[in-house]
């Protein structure tokens, strides 16, 4: 019977084991990826976004990063930020047909660029690190995806490169990818006129002021009543009385 129950007893202790590592042990890698923020912009805008690079190594620090842009869609116009304690590059090439900038024809364009650190300046494990950059316009597809590689300081490159697929089936290395909707399909609307009976509302509190005011004067009207009835029973009681309280108890002692 003890054996039954230290078998039963290491069963369940194995299995809540199980669960727990199934739950908390096997951590997707994918879920620290490179990533671009915001992932969600409009067409034809221009806007600043960041390339958000966090740590997955116990023991090595991030030391580059690169981000390539995609030659299907090309971005007439991209600036960096600078980032303390990194040095950046930025590589170019040749487009045909030119992208338009603010009207003009721009027939070279932003092909890869390259955060090197400084020393002392790396990705410490368990950190991220942001490196931001402005564009625009922002091309007319779905979604432009940002391949990129992560170098760590043992020499562990990691390329994340992965594109999205049809199914949405999850990606070992997805890339950074950014989302995009059609131009004023999600502008943001101007506030609706203030309906109509809102003026009313200003006339019912008038109206409401009125009728307390109204309300006042009348209790005064009905208080001064009060006084002048009560003033003329007081006479009538001393008419009926033959004189003032004090003469008429003075005459009865008498």
């Amino acid at each position: 019977m003890l054996r039954h129950r230290r078998f039963a007893a290491t069963a369940t202790a194995l299995t809540l084991g199980a669960v727990a590592a199934a739950v908390f042990g096997f951590v997707n890698p994918a879920s620290a990826h490179v990533t671009v923020n915001p992932s969600e912009a409009r067409q034809g805008d221009y806007g600043r976004f960041a390339f958000r690079a966090p740590n997955e190594s116990d023991t090595a620090s991030t030391t580059k990063l690169e981000i390539f842009l995609p030659e299907n869609a090309p971005v007439g116009s991209v600036l960096t930020m600078p980032v303390p304690g990194w040095t950046v590059a930025v590589e170019k090439r040749q487009v045909d047909p030119p992208v338009l900038v603010h009207g003009a024809e721009m027939t070279e364009v932003v092909a890869k660029i390259t955060w090197t650190a400084d020393a002392g300046a790396a990705i410490a494990p368990g950190t991220f690190q942001e490196f931001p950059v402005t564009m625009g316009p922002l091309p007319e597809v779905d979604q432009v995806v940002f391949k990129a590689l992560q170098t760590y300081s043992d020499g562990v490159v990691v390329r994340w490169i992965d594109e999205p697929q049809a199914g949405g089936e999850e990606m070992a290395a997805p890339a950074p990818v950014l989302t995009l909707t059609a131009a004023g399909g999600d502008a943001p609307t101007a506030p609706a006129d203030p309906p109509a009976s809102a003026p009313a509302d200003e006339t019912d509190d008038e109206d409401g002021d009125a009728t307390a005011v109204g309300l006042g004067v009348a209790g005064m009207v009905t208080g001064l009543g009060g006084l002048v009835l009560g003033g003329l029973a007081f006479a009538r009681t001393r008419r009926s009385g033959g004189g003032e309280p004090g003469d008429k108890a003075a005459t009865e002692t008498s």
